[in-house]
């Protein structure tokens, strides 16, 4: 266990991933454009590093948790980005949800300085992530893929190796898919089920344990039974680039995706009602709002 492991973007993900780690007893330093965030880190017994090539030059592995293109561009080519380290034999795992062309794009540029990317999305709210429940899906270099291994264990309940350098995207965005459309479903079913005056606690308690239940099910019904969403683990905002990124693919493969686009249309009305800081789970209180439900009594 002796890789010396670098974690850049240390948000709801990378603060978990990072955590983890260091309970493996892994060496972690982390990088973030928030200080306290790096602070956060440090007080668990990690290190802070003070910009991204300052990370590569002590790290042998870097785990990049970002939340937009832009900021994957700048991790890579920004002024004291990747390439500025040149470093060669670093691997770099993108854990992130962004377009396959923009990681090739970065994969691309590390190529030429001996730093090779792997593309390994993840599955699993920020929740689940504190807890080790997520899955990797990994894809690109095999035998790096399993040279990560023991690092993908010191964050993950499981991993796969998919295929070639963007394949571990593919099955995130079909993964997300189904993360979409079981969110909404499972806020529908218990808005009818308190719209015909059942209680939400036992609306959970029995449809987990029964074939209706799912993992979006059991994971936000505790917080659309309470009705709290502002610790959000998905924030309404940041999924709407998963949304936008997993419509964009199907359409590329002129692929219909009818229920997607139905649940998209859920999130949206999320976002309009200024629940972009939300967890993802308050598309229940839309549905509520729709149904004439009031939230205040449950759900």
């Amino acid at each position: 266990m002796n890789q010396k492991i670098g974690v850049i973007g240390l948000g709801i993900m990378g603060s978990a991933i990072s955590a983890n780690l260091l309970e493996a007893g892994f060496t972690v330093t982390g990088y973030d454009i928030r200080p306290e965030s790096i602070q956060a880190l440090e007080d668990q017994g990690g290190s802070g590093a003070g910009c991204v090539r300052e990370l590569a030059d002590d790290s042998d592995v870097v785990i990049t948790s970002l939340p937009s293109v832009a900021a994957l561009q700048d991790v890579v080519s920004g002024p004291d980005g990747l390439l500025t380290a040149a470093k060669t034999g670093l691997i770099v795992v993108e854990v992130s949800t962004f377009p396959i062309a923009a990681k090739q794009e970065a994969f691309e540029m590390l190529k030429k300085t001996g730093t090779v990317m792997l593309d390994c999305p993840l599955s699993g709210t920020g929740a689940q992530a504190v807890t080790k429940d997520l899955a990797v899906y990994a894809s690109g270099d095999r035998q790096l893929c399993e040279k990560c291994q023991p690092v993908f264990d010191g964050f993950a309940r499981v991993n796969y190796y998919i295929g070639e350098f963007g394949t571990g995207s593919k099955m995130k965005f079909i993964a997300n898919l189904l993360v979409a459309i079981h969110n909404v479903a499972s806020a529908e079913a218990f808005v009818l089920g308190k719209k015909a005056g059942l209680d939400p606690e036992l609306i959970y308690k029995v449809i987990s344990d029964g074939a209706g239940t799912s993992r979006m099910f059991e994971v936000r019904g505790p917080m659309m039974t309470t009705g709290k969403y502002d610790e959000a683990t998905m924030k309404v905002g940041v999924f709407q680039k998963d949304l936008d990124i997993i419509t964009a693919f199907a359409k590329t493969l002129h692929c219909p995706t009818p229920l997607l686009s139905t649940s998209c249309q859920i999130y949206t009305q999320a976002l309009a009602g200024g629940r972009s800081q939300q967890d993802t789970a308050s598309v229940c209180a839309v549905l509520e709002d729709m149904a004439n439900v009031n939230r205040n009594s449950g759900c």
